[in-house]
Parts: C-alpha cells; sequence; structure tokens
C-alpha cells in the first residue's frame, strides 16, 4: 500500500490483484469502516461478494452510524456526522455508491449538488440566559498567550505528548476563549482529553479554521446518517452478493505468532446462541474492528432515564480486544482507553417535535423556518452557561424519510452527564426524556409556566447513555492502538477508530473509510494509491490565513511582544520587503 495524491491515480482503476479469486474475507462488525472495506474488496480488489462475510452482532448493520424508528421509543439517533470536503477516501468510495432515491447518480453526486444548494452555515453558534444570542460574532476570544499556546502545541512533535492530557498544555486563556468554546463542543474535546489528539486535530483541519464560529465549513447529509450512507452501502454490497451473518457474535480471534509472520488462524463466533468456530488459512482474510464507541449505549424513553452500564461484557468490542491483545504487543493495549467510562461518556437525545408550540422557539434561535427543508441551524447551537453544556441541532428535515409532514426530528448532547441541570436539577444521567427535554425547552427561553406541558405533549424525547463515546480521546502514546495492518501481518487487518493510520484524526467518517481502503489495498496489494491525508498542514496559505483567522484578523505586528521581539520582527519585515514572500504576507493580511 502506497499514498497518492492528485487525479492521476483517482481516476484510474486497478488491475484485479494477483490470486484474490483463491481468497475469502470475514469481517468482524458492521459499522462504517466494515462496509467500507467491504465496499473496497469487491470494487478494487474484485473479489467476488459471495467469498466476502460480514459478522455483525446485532441485527441490524450500521455500527454507530444508526438512526431508526423503534415502534415502541420513535426517531433515534445516537449522534450525527458533519463531513469535510478533503475526506479524499470517503468521496473515492462514495462516488461508487449508487443513490437509493435518484437514479443515475452516486451518493456523492446527491451530497455535493444538496450543498452546493443549501450550503452549511451558522446564524446563531451559542447562547445565554435562556436563549439569548452569547454573541460570540465569529471571534474566538484568544489572547496572543492563548494563541501562542496554540501554535507552540502545533509544533511540538508527538513524543513530547505522549499521555498528556489538553489542560496540561493550555490554561486559563485558552480554556476561557470562544476558540475552546466552539472546538470541545463540536468535536466532544474535555479539558482532561489527548493532547495529542487536539494536536493531531489541528493539524488536519487547519484549513477550516475560520469555518469554526459559523460551520460554514461543514457539510451535512440529506437524512440522518444510517439513511444517507449505510443504506446506499447495504444496497450495493448485496448487489455483489455480499453474505451478511446478523446474530453472529464474535468473541476472540486466535492468532499463530511467529518471529517474521503473523497469521490469523482461528475465529471464535456465538451464532444465534450457539459457539462456532472458522477456521482460516492465510488466504482467508479477516478485518477487526477492534474496540468501539458506542459500545454499552443505552435507550431511556420519554418517561424513563437511560442506565449507564459500563461493565464490559464478552462480545463486545472491547472484550475481544483484550482477548486479541494478550497475544502480542503490536496488537495494541485496549485499557488505555476504556479504563474509566466517567472521563469518556457523554449522553445525547433525541427530540421530536409533535405539533406547532415549540417550532417557534426554535426559529427564534436558528433564523431559519425549520420546515423550509432546507438548513435549520447550520450545526450545533451551544447553552453558553449549561451546567450540562447542553448543544442541540435541527439540520434539514425531515431527518427521516418516514417522518410526518409537521414534524421536526432534532438531537441534543450535554458533555456533562454527571452536573445537575439549571432547571431539572438532577443529572443528566438521571433524567427522563421529558426532563432532558425540559431543561432545553428552559433554555430556549420558553416560559417555565409552558415547559412541563411541552415537554410532554408537545415533544417526544429518547435519551441515549454512551459510556465510551469519546474513549479514543484518552492520553496515549504510540502503540496503543493497533496498526491497520500490524508488522509481519499475513491475513488479518485492523478497521475503524481504535486502529491507528498516519496523521489522519479519528472521530471522523473519513478515518472509518481510510482504515477500511487501507486495510484492502495492504491486504490484497492493490496496484493503486490509496489517497494521502489532505496537505494544509504543509500548505503556506492555509497556515498563514489560520494564523490571521485565530487572532480575529490582528496582524502579527499587532501582538503584544517585548522589545526583543518587537526588533527581531522588524527586522524580518524589512529582509522581506519587495519581495515574494511581503506579497504573500499581506494577501493573507499578516501584516
Amino acid at each position: 500500500m502506497y499514498y497518492s495524491n492528485g487525479n492521476y491515480e483517482a481516476f484510474a482503476h486497478p488491475e484485479k490483484p494477483e490470486g484474490v479469486e483463491r481468497k475469502s474475507a470475514y469481517i468482524v462488525g458492521s459499522g462504517l469502516a466494515a462496509l467500507s472495506a467491504a465496499c473496497f474488496l469487491v470494487r478494487d480488489g474484485q473479489m467476488s461478494g459471495k467469498r466476502v462475510h460480514i459478522l455483525e452482532k446485532d441485527p441490524i448493520p450500521g455500527g454507530a452510524c444508526d438512526g431508526y424508528q423503534y415502534d415502541n421509543l420513535g426517531y433515534v439517533m445516537r449522534g450525527g456526522r458533519e463531513m469535510d470536503n478533503h475526506f479524499e477516501c470517503m468521496w473515492d468510495l462514495f462516488r461508487s455508491i449508487p443513490s437509493i432515491e435518484t437514479e443515475g447518480v452516486s451518493v456523492l453526486d446527491e451530497y455535493y449538488w444538496l450543498n452546493k444548494h443549501d450550503p452549511n452555515y451558522s446564524l446563531m453558534r451559542a447562547t445565554v440566559k435562556r436563549g439569548e444570542d452569547a454573541h460570540t460574532d465569529g471571534k474566538f476570544g484568544l489572547s496572543d498567550k492563548g494563541a501562542m499556546e496554540i501554535m507552540k502545541l502545533f509544533f511540538t512533535p508527538d513524543e513530547e505528548l505522549y499521555d498528556k492530557r489538553i489542560n496540561e498544555v493550555f490554561d486559563d486563556d485558552v480554556l476561557n476563549s470562544n476558540f475552546w468554546l466552539y472546538w470541545r463542543t463540536m468535536f466532544a474535546f474535555e479539558n482532561w482529553h489527548s493532547a495529542l489528539e487536539m494536536k493531531l486535530y489541528i493539524k488536519r483541519f487547519i484549513h477550516h479554521v475560520g469555518g469554526l464560529p459559523d460551520f460554514k465549513a461543514l457539510r451535512f447529509t440529506k437524512y440522518n446518517q444510517y439513511e444517507s450512507m449505510i443504506l446506499p452501502m447495504i444496497k450495493y454490497l448485496e448487489s455483489f452478493d455480499v453474505q451478511f451473518h446478523y446474530g453472529t457474535k464474535v468473541i476472540n480471534v486466535e492468532f499463530d505468532i511467529q518471529k517474521e509472520k503473523k497469521v490469523a488462524r482461528r475465529i471464535e463466533v456465538i451464532r444465534d446462541g450457539n459457539e462456532e468456530n472458522i477456521d482460516l488459512t492465510e488466504n482467508d482474510l479477516i478485518f477487526i474492528t477492534n474496540g468501539g464507541c458506542v459500545e454499552n449505549s443505552t435507550l431511556g424513553s420519554q418517561n424513563q432515564a437511560a442506565p449507564f452500564k459500563a461493565e464490559i461484557k464478552e462480545g463486545g468490542g472491547w472484550d475481544m480486544w483484550r482477548k486479541i491483545a494478550v497475544q502480542d504487543p503490536s496488537f495494541g493495549h485496549p485499557d488505555k482507553f476504556c479504563y474509566d467510562p466517567e472521563q469518556s461518556n457523554w449522553m445525547s437525545a433525541t427530540v421530536t417535535t409533535l405539533d406547532d408550540r415549540i417550532p417557534p422557539y426554535i426559529q427564534k434561535i436558528c433564523k431559519r423556518d425549520p420546515l423550509s427543508g432546507k438548513v435549520v441551524t447550520g450545526g450545533i447551537v451551544t447553552v453558553r452557561d449549561s451546567n450540562w453544556l447542553l448543544s442541540w441541532t435541527f439540520n434539514r428535515q425531515p431527518q427521516f424519510r418516514s417522518q410526518p409532514k409537521g414534524q421536526l426530528v432534532g438531537w441534543i448532547y450535554g458533555l456533562f452527564s454527571d452536573k445537575p441541570g439549571n432547571y431539572v436539577k438532577k443529572p443528566m444521567r438521571e433524567c427522563t426524556g421529558k426532563e432532558i427535554c425540559m431543561e432545553w425547552l428552559y433554555h430556549m427561553g420558553v416560559p417555565e409556566s409552558e415547559i412541563e406541558g411541552l415537554a410532554e405533549h408537545s415533544a417526544n424525547t429518547i435519551p441515549c447513555m454512551m459510556p465510551y463515546i469519546t474513549a479514543f480521546f484518552m492520553p496515549r502514546r504510540d502503540g496503543d492502538r493497533p496498526a491497520v495492518v500490524p508488522q509481519g501481518s499475513v491475513n488479518f487487518a485492523f478497521l475503524g477508530q481504535f486502529a491507528e493510520t498516519a496523521r489522519d484524526t479519528i472521530f471522523t467518517t473519513e478515518y472509518s473509510v481510510r482504515t477500511g481502503m487501507e486495510s484492502v489495498y495492504t491486504l490484497l496489494n492493490i496496484d493503486r494509491g490509496v489517497p494521502e491525508v489532505w496537505g494544509s498542514t504543509y500548505d503556506i496559505r492555509d497556515l498563514l490565513k489560520a494564523t490571521v483567522q485565530l487572532r480575529d484578523g490582528k496582524t502579527i505586528t499587532d501582538m503584544d511582544q517585548g522589545l526583543i521581539e518587537k526588533l527581531a520582527l522588524k527586522a524580518i519585515l524589512k529582509k522581506a520587503n519587495g519581495t515574494d514572500i511581503e506579497k504573500l504576507l499581506k494577501e493573507y493580511h499578516v501584516v
């Protein structure tokens, strides 16, 4: 496997890999990474779909990319997906996945047209004092000291950030700024999460710094991620006769570990309650989704809280990874990520409005008609003074194809599930759906006399507790996540958010798709380059632009500097006078 860029290889079709007709594939899980691997196996690997087996413990596919209507609950989305125009592997895949709504076009075409015709941006990023504009006004609000802390982190070697937390590299100049409000709520970072991961995020998305305050950098699917992304992939794979095995729980993979090579030899499964073994040869490839950010997630209801069940049990992604990891050091260290769910949990809730009483409050804040079919909030609205650090969003409606006309389906989440609410006075994790809705309505500015009635009769709210949703952000070092294809591997690879690949960032759809692509291209030796991570971190234009944007448009000559620093900067600028460097600095308003 090798990396490429540009459209020379992007438009090429690889030749059929040697010996692929003699190979089979077993894929553990059916999340986005697993389904992507299956798609690359049949598209670029040209493996017969009948020889591709997807082993899924649940009765439905999709993993964390869910979006369902439960008969006894209502609409549920545990999370949402926001995309970037430089998700190179993802768009490489979805150009080949046919739309299930419009004949003759791809999912990428559909997505591209939608976001061109209805570009995303927010008109109110944050509120305070029960629905009033927090007046972040597109500003990061960073002091010079805070901006320098971010710059220092950007250039700090990875090795110096191993096992360090964000609050060890940032002080209050960053942590009390608008920048951190935008960042932590958009990406779900906590102060105690990994400084290394924070650095990787800054470098990965440096080209979108200017789009953080109003979300103009983001793009969204038409419906929830299950209907817009997962279902088209399932239909595509079914057209190739890929074999889906639901109710099949993988509990362990056994390996033959030798000095020069490592071979997966057996898959231990529980299928419909019965223990089975699947023996593997070197021609049987296995792709393992290790760990799981939505592992142990639970749903509540309108009148019941979602229980906090953090115990790791057999048959889940964490337990399986633990059993695999003890077999070889290169298979990672799962307990670096799942050891303390109090540091990796947050809660979400899906709210469905049932009549016309709540939508006007939504419209007052987002300044758009939520029933227009176009962008509504344009991303999350964060309640700055919420004890739960509550954020909420309504994407384009309907979010579900089956959604009744006049109803809205939105999403609420709180980063601090253990803190008492401002109105309900209970920790979020102890709240029913109705109570979470009440807290949300309070922060929306609904008169207190109307809050309970609206929450009970005008909305249906389903809470979801996710103990390990940000486990991948826990402080770590090199080797804690296994490489997508570990050194010496003959027939196996790791997939998803707890596999390691260079330069890309976890908690993104791109990361899942990239691990799927890299694993298939490596094990089948496909002669086509995997698109490298977009190189904005090496583009002087993006770096200069971000430097100015982070300082809310101020030039470098306007920095609070000592005499020596000022004289040094003056000397440097004098040498640049009359050169292309001066032109570049002026073009991007650095001076």
